[in-house]
């Protein structure tokens, strides 16, 4: 009984170390996928064939980088033209120019002269005109004198004033009781000249 009892503890231990080899085997094929299960020595071919293979896959090329983008190229602008510039057409004939008088401007030497003439009852200040005519400016009466309103001025063949004796004259000379002065003043040659007139 005792040695039946020795036989089935035997066959019990037996059985639990090979469950526990066959567990760690499935463990460990499990960690390795399977390939220590599989696993062999390789020979000297197997070696360089496997060799030869990472040198190839190290030899492949890797993808290429695409190039970069070219930038557009700038818009073209309006095309200049490379002619000259047409410019806005001109006469061929001469310009022409703002009309003048073809004849001489006036001159001064043209204008009047004016002369003094100086008689007894003053003086006078005078224009010989063309054609002997005289016109009379300006006349100024001497110390005693003044000129009467009627004054002829012209323009024409004479001039006449006439020159009084003042009322309140009295240089010791008569003066007061002179009688009235009448001068026509003409110019006979381009000159002015004072002459007594006739007594009417």
């Amino acid at each position: 009984m005792r040695k039946w009892w020795s036989a089935a503890g035997t066959v019990a231990w037996v059985a639990v170390g090979t469950a526990a080899g066959g567990l760690g085997a499935w463990q460990l094929a499990s960690a390795d996928g399977g390939g220590a299960a599989h696993s062999r020595p390789l020979d000297e071919g197997a070696v360089r064939r496997a060799l030869a293979g990472e040198g190839t896959a190290d030899a492949t090329p890797s993808s290429p980088t695409p190039p970069s983008p070219t930038p557009p190229s700038p818009t073209p602008s309006s095309p200049t033209p490379s002619g000259p510039t047409p410019s806005s057409p001109r006469p061929s004939g001469p310009t022409p120019s703002d009309p003048r008088p073809s004849g001489p401007g006036p001159s001064r030497s043209m204008a009047p002269e004016r002369s003094t003439v100086r008689f007894t009852g003053g003086t006078a200040t005078v224009e010989c005109r063309p054609g002997g005519t005289v016109y009379l400016v300006s006349w100024s009466p001497a110390d005693g004198y003044h000129f009467d309103e009627d004054v002829v001025r012209g323009p024409g063949r004479a001039a006449r004033l006439e020159a009084e004796p003042s009322d309140d004259a009295d240089d010791g000379d008569g003066a007061e009781d002179a009688d009235d002065l009448t001068y026509d003043i003409t110019c006979p040659d381009g000159r002015p000249r004072a002459h007594r007139a006739p007594d009417d």
